[in-house]
């Protein structure tokens, strides 16, 4: 990862936001930008400068993986002494006001007792503003080693399928299963689970984010299977559907519709198209099934160093699609009481479309 790259790029747009200087505290964005993996730390960027101020803990790691900053190790909070450091180093201007040195700040992941203390640390000598998410814009597009990384990730998880497939039976519970999977992630690479896997059988299938639970498998209906994997940093995300027992055909045709509803929204994935347009191409299948009201959340969201990045998929979201954005596609129906399918991939953009990077067929699998 070019990490120097990506400091400059991000310090030479510092002066057309009017900001002396941004203060980064969300540790997925230090991470983007300099390398950093540890729990604690803050990054200030100036347009000269760049300062990773990280605790004792961190020493030896930092200083292997830092890139482009200068580490400061602190005898106190981070966050503490980079506030310090920039109210020891700020100018005052000619009129003796120092108010002209605007300091970003990501207000998102700050709260209001720690922005008042950031605050107070400063003493007037410089103001804080909240910074527009520069960090977040410039990780929506993926350069060539972070798509190969994300497809890595996607590989491997879509490979713990084979798992699911002999684990699920009817009276097991879904713990049972979700513990078998993810301590194959471990074995065969993974860092961690990217979320807390998600696995819903019977009239539980229809909550859309329905972990694992001590529940036991039913010996017919629904089971959504939802969970990815993180990988050299980089996550995947992936959802597949099965059915225990002969499925009746309202279930097929159930399963049938999501099907069509994300193969839609894959045709409409494409350089130029606007995040609500592949949101709608997945809804438009979905009312003509008379199912739209069962689909009670966004089609997707930009994957990578999170696995919820920008863009939203969703009604009404006007950013557009460019080539190298990382996308989840996972349109759902659930109807409360009885059942729910979801089918989710991900993709990535291409200059004349988009490439599913999530191996396997999606045949309804019936176990």
């Amino acid at each position: 990862m070019d990490h120097g790259a990506r400091l400059q790029r991000l310090r030479n747009s510092l002066s057309s936001h009017k900001l002396d200087r941004l203060l980064v505290t969300h540790l997925p964005n230090i991470k983007y930008l300099c390398g950093f993996t540890g729990s604690a730390a803050a990054l200030l960027v100036a347009e000269r400068s760049c300062f990773l101020f990280t605790d004792g803990r961190y020493r030896t790691q930092a200083k292997d993986e830092v890139k482009g900053a200068k580490v400061v190790i602190a005898q106190k909070s981070p966050l503490v002494v980079a506030a310090e450091w920039v109210a020891a180093h700020s100018r005052t201007s000619k009129s003796g006001s120092s108010h002209s040195q605007p300091v970003g700040i990501e207000a998102e992941y700050l709260s209001a007792a720690m922005r008042d203390r950031l605050a107070s640390l400063l003493k007037g000598k410089s103001r804080l503003c909240s910074a527009p998410p520069l960090i977040e814009r410039a990780r929506m597009v993926k350069d060539a080693a972070e798509i190969l990384l994300i497809r890595e990730a996607v590989t491997l998880g879509a490979s713990l399928f084979n798992v699911l497939r002999e684990k699920l039976r009817p009276g097991v519970t879904e713990v049972e299963v979700a513990a078998a999977l993810e301590y194959k992630a471990r074995c065969v690479g993974a860092e961690g689970m990217a979320f807390p896997t998600i696995l819903a059988s019977g009239v539980r299938s229809a909550i859309v984010h329905g972990r694992a639970s001590s529940a036991r498998v039913p010996d017919h209906g629904f089971v959504v299977c939802d969970f990815g994997v993180i990988l050299a940093g980089y996550c995947s995300d992936r959802t597949r559907t099965i059915h225990v027992g002969k499925p009746s055909e309202e279930a097929r045709f159930l399963y049938d519709s999501v099907l069509e509803a994300q193969q839609a929204a894959i045709n409409a994935a494409r350089p130029g198209a606007t995040a609500g347009d592949v949101d709608n191409a997945a809804r438009r299948v979905l009312r003509k099934r008379k199912l739209a009201q069962y689909f009670t959340h966004s089609t997707g969201h930009g994957l990578g160093l999170e696995i919820h990045e920008a863009p939203r998929l969703a009604l009404g979201q006007t950013q557009e699609l460019e080539a190298g954005m990382v996308i989840t596609i996972e349109p759902g129906a659930y109807l409360p009481g009885k059942w729910g399918v979801r089918i989710e991939d991900v993709v990535v953009v291409t200059s004349s479309g988009c490439e599913v990077l999530t191996p396997t067929d999606k045949e309804l699998v019936i176990v």
